[in-house]
């Protein structure tokens, strides 16, 4: 048995010693650490509560309604249909999680609510949430149960037919809104955190509604646009970059890249948030298909939460894990994990591009 070993022994049977947490809450040393360990670990058992109080500030617009000057209990609830002790109830949870703040008589935005309020992604996902928070209500019998349908996966259900080519507007609207609304973000921190100025021509594969090359056109005015994605999905991008004064610079190519050859002629492509929606056999396919289309010396980008440390961990191996488990398909993968599927591909130089906020996406680059 190494040092190490020993001393993980000898801390386990500390951490599990009733003496040693008595004496740990006396000593003035310790006292804090303890207290802090009590109360990570009461976020953990309370956890559903605090994500039940934020879905419900959000599913009544809480927000909304008190930015500005603030609103009373009295004014908030005829507005919200709800009784005065109930609506105290909801809203003193919220001030507890510093979504609202009450000052006097009055609540107005907290630091979190305030930050919330403008990222239209974060709401869009916490309203999604309802279907995901169903399918979790047995979670080891989620698991026992294995892949399977569920409430979260008929969002994109589309995605695994038999013929998702064949998939109409109705099909992929959902799935495809949500993905756009929750798309801005991810595509903010890949614009102000990748060099575009190298790169002639960008291929966005699986690019949804065109979120992320409608974020990326401003930002790389020289560099000329490309999408791939179903046929249905292609036609909502192409409508929403004519919408948005980009129809002439970025073309929309519909098909399936698992069945189809990706377009050629994109010395950079990317993946933003698709491999991590596959399991193994599948994401290699798209990685693969990448690799076969773009030239000697092209380059990929590959954007998504990743196991990386911190709290980008927490929300790689614990809630992606579980959300994309009940989705029916993916997984989250650690960067060498994945730099390991793109070698396999034949791709070479892999790195991690630095982000400012990993919680939202980290960014590997690989060389043809």
């Amino acid at each position: 048995m190494s040092l190490y070993e020993s001393w993980l022994d000898f801390r386990e049977k500390c951490l599990t010693s009733k003496r040693f947490h008595d004496f740990a809450i006396r000593f003035p040393l310790t006292r804090p650490v303890v207290r802090k360990r009590q109360s990570e670990l009461f976020d953990l058992v309370s956890g559903f509560v605090y994500s039940q109080i934020l879905a419900s500030c959000v599913e009544l617009n809480i927000f909304s309604h008190v930015a500005g000057k603030g609103r009373t209990i009295a004014s908030l609830a005829g507005t919200l249909k709800l009784p005065e002790d109930e609506t105290r109830r909801l809203l003193d949870g919220a001030v507890s999680l510093r979504l609202l703040e009450k000052i006097e008589d009055r609540y107005r935005l907290g630091d979190l609510g305030a930050a919330l309020s403008i990222n239209k992604g974060v709401l869009a996902m916490i309203r999604h949430h309802g279907a995901l928070y169903k399918d979790l209500t047995d979670p080891v019998e989620l698991l026992r149960g294995g892949r399977r349908e569920t409430n979260l996966s008929r969002y994109w259900d589309y995605a695994m037919s038999e013929d998702p080519v064949r998939s109409d507007d109705a099909d992929v609207a959902p799935y495809s809104e949500l993905m756009s609304e929750s798309q801005i973000m991810v595509a903010e921190e890949i614009a102000a955190c990748f060099h575009f100025a190298d790169y002639e021509t960008l291929l966005d594969v699986g690019g949804g509604q065109g979120t992320f090359l409608r974020t990326i056109a401003p930002h790389a005015e020289h560099l000329d646009l490309m999408l791939f994605d179903l046929p249905a999905v292609a036609a909502r991008a192409e409508k929403q970059f004519a919408d948005a004064g980009f129809g002439d610079r970025i073309v929309c190519h519909g098909g399936s890249f698992f069945d189809d050859p990706l377009p050629v002629g994109a010395d950079l492509v990317s993946l933003v948030r698709i491999v991590h929606d596959h399991d193994d056999e599948p994401a290699q396919k798209i990685v693969q298909a990448v690799y076969d289309c773009l030239p000697k010396g092209g380059t990929l980008i590959l954007c998504e939460p990743m196991s990386t440390g911190g709290s980008a961990h927490r929300i790689a191996d614990a809630y992606f894990n579980f959300y994309l488990y009940a989705m029916g398909s993916g997984r989250p993968r650690s960067p060498q994990m994945l730099t390991n599927m793109l070698e396999s591909c034949g791709f070479s130089s892999v790195r991690l591009v630095p982000t400012r906020a990993p919680l939202i996406t980290s960014i590997l680059c690989a060389q043809k």
